[in-house]
Formats: C-alpha cells, sequence, structure tokens
C-alpha cells in the first residue's frame, strides 16, 4: 500500500490527526495494535481543555461532546478542611469540559467510515524503516505481512510503541521524573460528591474527586508505588474516600460497585527531539505528565494542531517551514505543560522523602494561593489551556 502520512496509534492523538488530514483531502492511514473494543474501552482522562474541544467542534465529531460534555468554571483545591476555589472562568473567559477520553476516542472512530479514515485494528509486530526517507513501515494482520509506503510517518503509539524507539539513541535526550507514589483510581455509576472537582491534601495524601456524568464518578488517592489492587478491597476505599471527602464536599460520598480500579505510576518524561527524518512524534510517545494538571490528552491534542498544519502547508502550499518548525513550538508547549502539572503534584501530594520543612512550604503556597487573585490566574490560565 501505499499512502501520504502512515499514522501509528489509534488512540486520541493518532484519530485526531487522521480526521484533521483527512479533512483537507490527504491521504492517510492508521495503524493500532489493539482490538476496537480493546481501545473503546480503556478509560483514562476526562477533563479537556479548549484546544481540544475546538478540534472537536472543527471537524464536527462533536455531537456526544454537545450533548453529554459538562462545562467546568472551577475547581477546587482542598488542604484539611479548607478549600480554595479557582474560578478559572472568571479569570481566564473560558472553561473546561468534563467527556471522557473513553467517549471521545468512540465518537472519532465511529465517524472514520464515512470521512474515509481508514483504521486497521490488531496490526501486529509494527516496525519503522528508513525514517531519513523515502520511510515505509510493516506489519502483520491475520497471519499476513504487509508493508505500507509513506511520504512521512507519524508516531502516535503511545509510551510503549515502537516509533520513539527507531531515532537513533545517539541523537536523542530523554528526561524524567518518577514519583514515589501511584494513583489508585476507582469509577462507578454514582452521582459525584461535588458539582466541581476537588484536589485534596491532606496528612493521608492527595485525594481527587472528579466525575464523567451527573451519574458517573471517578476517584483517586495517592498510595505507595509497591502497593497492589489485592491490598485494597472496594469497601476499604470507600472508606477512605469517605474520610477525605466528607468535610468537604456539598453532598455525601456515594458508594457503588466498581465499574475499574486500577493503580497508574506517575511520571514526569519528555523525549527530544519530537522529530527525526520523516518521521514525527506526538502525544505520549513523546512525553508523559502527571494527570495532576489533567494535561495528557490535551498535550496530545496540541500536538496533532501543530503537525495537522504542518503537513496540510506541505501538500497543500508546499511549504516545509512548519515541518521544520513543529517540533521547537510543539516542545515549547510541552514543558510549560510539564512545568504545571509538576508544580501541582509538588504541592498537593505528600512526598515520603519530605519533612517538616517542605509540609510548611506547602501550606504557605496554598496560604498565599487562597488570598492572591494573580497566583489564581496563573493556575486558571494553566489549568484551561495555553494557547497555541
Amino acid at each position: 500500500m501505499k499512502t501520504q502520512v502512515a499514522i501509528i496509534g489509534g488512540g486520541p492523538a493518532g484519530l485526531l490527526l487522521g480526521h484533521l488530514l483527512r479533512a483537507e483531502g490527504i491521504d492517510c492511514i492508521i495503524l493500532e495494535r489493539q482490538s476496537r473494543a480493546h481501545v473503546e474501552g480503556r478509560i483514562r482522562a476526562g477533563v479537556l481543555e479548549t484546544v481540544t474541544t475546538d478540534l472537536l467542534h472543527r471537524l464536527g465529531i462533536d455531537a456526544g461532546l454537545n450533548a453529554q460534555g459538562m462545562m467546568e468554571e472551577g475547581f477546587n483545591l482542598a488542604d484539611g478542611e479548607r478549600m480554595i476555589r479557582i474560578p478559572i472562568t472568571a479569570l481566564t473567559g473560558k472553561h473546561v469540559v468534563v467527556y471522557g477520553q473513553t467517549e471521545v476516542t468512540r465518537d472519532l472512530i465511529d465517524a472514520a467510515p464515512e470521512r474515509d479514515l481508514e483504521i486497521v485494528f490488531e496490526a501486529k509486530e509494527v516496525a519503522l524503516h528508513d525514517i531519513d526517507g523515502p520511510p515505509y513501515l510493516t506489519y502483520e494482520k491475520d497471519g499476513v505481512q504487509h508493508r505500507i509506503d509513506a511520504d512521512f510517518i507519524a508516531g502516535c503509539d503511545g509510551f510503549h510503541g515502537p516509533s520513539r524507539k527507531a531515532i537513533p539513541a545517539s541523537r536523542v535526550a530523554q528526561y524524567e521524573r518518577e514519583y514515589p507514589f501511584g494513583w489508585l483510581g476507582i469509577l462507578a455509576d454514582v452521582p459525584p460528591c461535588h458539582h466541581e472537582l476537588i484536589y485534596a491534601s491532606s496528612d493521608a495524601g492527595f485525594a481527587l474527586a472528579s466525575m464523567r456524568s451527573p451519574t458517573r464518578s471517578r476517584y483517586y488517592i495517592q498510595v505507595g508505588r509497591d502497593e497492589r489492587l489485592e491490598d485494597w478491597p472496594e469497601e476499604r476505599l470507600w472508606d477512605e474516600l469517605e474520610r477525605r471527602f466528607a468535610p468537604l464536599a456539598s453532598r455525601p460520598v456515594v458508594r457503588g460497585s466498581a465499574l475499574e480500579m486500577s493503580i497508574a505510576p506517575l511520571r514526569s518524561y519528555v523525549f527530544e527531539p519530537m522529530r527525526h527524518g520523516r518521521l514525527f512524534l506526538a502525544g505520549d510517545a513523546a512525553h508523559i505528565v502527571p494527570p495532576t494538571g489533567a494535561k495528557g490528552l490535551n498535550l496530545a491534542a496540541s500536538d496533532v494542531a501543530y503537525l495537522a498544519e504542518a503537513f496540510i502547508g506541505w501538500y497543500k502550499k508546499g511549504s516545509e517551514a512548519a515541518l521544520t518548525s513543529y517540533a521547537a513550538k510543539a516542545l515549547a508547549r510541552v514543558w510549560k505543560a510539564e512545568r504545571f502539572s509538576w508544580s501541582l503534584t509538588k504541592l498537593m501530594h505528600r512526598f515520603p522523602e519530605d519533612g517538616a520543612f517542605e509540609r510548611r512550604m506547602q501550606i504557605a503556597e496554598l496560604d498565599y494561593l487562597a488570598g492572591s487573585g494573580a497566583m489564581q490566574t496563573a493556575i486558571a490560565e494553566n489549568y484551561v489551556g495555553l494557547p497555541l
């Protein structure tokens, strides 16, 4: 097969890029190693910046978003029983929308056939060749070997995909911070305990009260990196959530059977460069952020916005300028999002190596935040998403 842009990865980054290219008549094909059911069933983030929702509106793939998305005009930082509301809309004129990544992914996949976007699910053993150009991909499907020749390859295949590994090690720099804890999450069909998100810090560690809809809640608590799901039966987790949020929330914590429970480790990670030859990286293939700042999916969306612009400029105007500047432009925004996610993680979590001094610094920071409109504005600007 031949195509103009071969996209590796059928998550939101690859799907968004594919739709943006097809909307401009650019040929592309998406390879995804997992099955469609697996991709559509992955539970991920749910807070969307304006950058992300604008892309969905621009594509006209927004019926679910418009019908089910929950507009949020603020969120809360809690320390003990004190709650500090960050009124993001009043401070920035923007808002975020709560709409699950699972739903975004399904919407993009459902819209693919009518937009002539080809997705090959269960494409195994994907390998990249001659990324300095002209590149091609090989993969296996149903026991048959296939080859795709392309002008460019877009690596949207996540942290464990083959794209990043195809760049020569002598040409790369990697920056990483692993955190000494993870997030234990539970998803349940119960009404949320508060109408806005609560990021809570307590002596027992961090906790987050979030939602996916008026009837579906998503909660997280900080746990040690060595803890296992077997250590946390549902009743124990609900007891802990009730203890942390009862003094803060506007409604009781309602218990229900878990639709999903998991423990996710936290890390900050950036890979440079995001381009080598004819290969371009986007999303988790190039960077990971701790989920504290709600930036993972949104950062992938901004990468894709830049990358689509670059490919469109090349094919429509014969201009290489945006292709050349893609990595620097994307990384400038990546590092700002990394900074925000790292700083919010540091502010709201208990680090085992920290002592009384670090704890007093957290308290002082929150005290300053509670009374400073300037600092609240800075947090609000980052939370709703910096401009492209």
